[in-house]
């Protein structure tokens, strides 16, 4: 078994020793929080926990009615040219920790006196040492390059900030729940084989909506980086503006599916592209959870299914070529 395929199994006991382990940290994180009454998060991240970025975009912005900004890093390194981020709470999001322009960001908004926060799977990371609260991913190791628990882990911890900020029982009850979604998305694993063969090709479109457009994203960066399709992510409502000109018969369109009030723009697109001849593939969330967290499950699925497609495909998961697992860019 590769570490990718092993790292996936770990899921449930990674987010059953967050909800543990994290519980008081982030109950913290959301007090100071309240406190400081940011009007705003700005969130600095690269690759899977950029998608957990986005996730929070959603998020936050549903369950907290909070505006939430990405951060551009360059303009803190490159262009040193750094915005005002004054009455912000910026936030580093970073399986490693290490990486140079995350840090960038949250060491410029501490400077500026902007309430700081690193989520984390190195507590004693330089990002970690850079912001005024922490939150770790409590993953454990992760040894394969895609990253998979250190992925889910980072949006359960940003789902208990969340929560920590406007406590609700119901969501509370939700997020003990987790666990067993993923457990119970694992059992399932062989339904997705028949979505292996049409996704052989080169390429693939990916698509979500709202809270899993995260999702979308997250799932097309495993496809590329496991097996070297190329494929691409789009929110439904961008795609039909103008990409689904590139649309032909036979192209696999993979949507994801988590439920909620965007099921009627993802049905609609769905019978849009069987019409014009797409192989149009479904993930659909099973797990019961309200659809805040439905991209937790539904990443699961994804990161199964590239699984499967890198073996069908002959690729090492774990070793995805022109990659290294802690990237550090400027």
């Amino acid at each position: 078994m590769s570490h990718f395929r092993a790292e996936i199994a770990e899921q449930p006991e990674v987010a059953s020793r967050l909800l543990a382990q994290g519980a008081d940290a982030a109950m913290s994180i959301g007090e100071r929080i309240r406190e400081v009454a940011p009007h705003g998060f700005v969130i600095a991240a690269r690759g899977s926990s950029d998608n957990a970025a986005l996730y929070a975009k959603y998020l936050f912005g549903v369950r907290n009615r909070a505006l939430v900004t990405m951060a551009a890093p360059s303009l803190f390194t490159h262009y040193a040219h750094a915005p005002r981020l004054e009455g912000q709470c910026v936030i580093g999001v970073s399986q490693s920790g290490e990486s140079p322009d995350v840090i960038a960001v949250v060491e410029e908004g501490r400077r500026q006196g902007s309430l700081t926060l690193a989520i984390t799977n190195e507590g004693d990371s330089k990002l970690a040492r850079a912001a005024e609260l922490v939150l770790p991913m409590h993953a454990g190791p992760e040894l394969s390059v895609p990253a998979s628990k250190t992925y889910t882990a980072s949006l359960l911890a940003l789902a208990l900030i969340s929560q920590a900020m406007n406590p609700d029982p119901v969501f509370e009850s939700a997020l003990d729940a987790v666990p067993q979604a993923i457990a119970r998305t694992l059992e399932r694993d062989t339904d997705l084989h028949a979505l292996v063969p049409p996704l052989t090709g080169p390429r693939a479109v990916v698509l979500g909506r709202g809270f899993n457009f995260s999702t979308a994203e997250e799932v097309a960066l495993k496809l590329s980086e496991t097996s070297y399709v190329l494929a691409r992510a789009w929110s439904v409502a961008d795609f039909e503006h103008g990409p689904i000109a590139i649309v032909e018969a036979g192209l696999p369109v993979l949507v994801i599916d988590g439920g909620g009030p965007v099921v009627s723009d993802l049905e609609s697109v769905t019978e849009r592209l069987a019409a014009m001849g797409c192989h149009v593939l479904r993930l659909f969330d099973m797990s019961g959870l309200p659809e805040a967290l439905t991209p937790i499950p539904l990443a699961v699925q994804g990161q199964l299914l590239a699984h499967q497609l890198a073996v069908a495909r002959g690729m090492d998961p774990d070793r995805p070529r022109a990659i290294r697992k802690v990237t550090r860019t400027w």
